[in-house]
């Protein structure tokens, strides 16, 4: 197998004035092109380990690897090739779409006409251009998630990470992100996303880890994961098989 794109060792996070580890020591690795899906129970660990890998939270234990570049002697080079997609929107409401992803575009140093035109054609492609020049806090949630979207990926980032980048939006909209991720993947974009959608992930994704109590439980391509548990027949019976039917309300 050829080198992992990313490789996790001993990775671990428990944060301050906490009893317990939000993630507990795990190892992991994620081959280029894959489309890698992060599932689990509210409060299993998926934020928090999303965020570890994309440099917005901070290791307890442990070291991360992006294309054999460690992140504390290498944040610039890796955050040069990464996209983030927060679940939160990271919009400005009183700038027009078009005017958010220049601003946004800008940090990454992008500039031009050819930049322009891939914010056109981008807008485009989620079915936003009549919305180009109107305000963010006009749109609805499934518009703000298309835009955020686009705001993440606007460099071509050789790693996309998104944390649940369809929840909370209707049907035709995931439908959208879900096949502009799908191209985004097939032009060169390895994408690891956290999710509660199970028969989008089983769609989707790859490759999944399911994560359950900050630990992997299982892992695997969708299919060999419906095979391995018995009687089950979709991913959402794979899941509640090993993560049980408690609720897991948390505050």
């Amino acid at each position: 197998m050829s080198k992992a794109l990313i490789h996790i060792n001993q990775l671990a996070k428990k944060y301050k004035d906490s009893d317990y580890f939000a993630v507990n020591p795990l190892r992991l690795s994620i081959q280029k092109n894959e489309i890698f899906g992060l599932i689990g129970p509210n409060g299993a660990g998926k934020t928090t380990l999303i965020s570890m890998l994309c440099g917005l939270v901070k290791p307890t234990a442990g070291t991360i690897e992006i294309k054999e570049l460690n992140y504390r002697k290498n944040k610039n080079k890796i955050q040069n090739i990464i996209g983030v997609v927060p679940q939160e929107y990271a919009l400005y409401p009183t700038l027009t779409a078009f005017e958010n992803l220049m601003y946004f575009g800008a940090m990454y140093g992008l500039k031009g006409e050819n930049f322009k035109n891939k914010i056109k054609e981008s807008l485009k492609r989620l079915g936003l251009t009549r919305f180009t020049n109107k305000k963010i806090k006009t749109f609805s949630g499934g518009m703000k998630r298309r835009v955020n979207l686009i705001a993440g990926t606007l460099h071509n980032p050789e790693i996309l990470f998104l944390d649940e980048p369809t929840v909370g939006v209707d049907v035709q909209s995931k439908n959208v992100i879900i096949q502009h991720l799908k191209q985004l993947n097939k032009e060169g974009s390895t994408i690891v996303y956290t999710s509660h959608h199970m028969l989008e992930a089983e769609d989707f994704c790859t490759d999944v880890a399911i994560i359950d109590d900050g630990n992997i439980i299982a892992r695997g391509h969708p299919t060999e994961l419906i095979k391995s548990v018995k009687m089950a027949s979709n991913l959402e019976e794979v899941y509640l098989n090993l993560t049980g039917g408690e609720l897991r309300d948390y505050a």
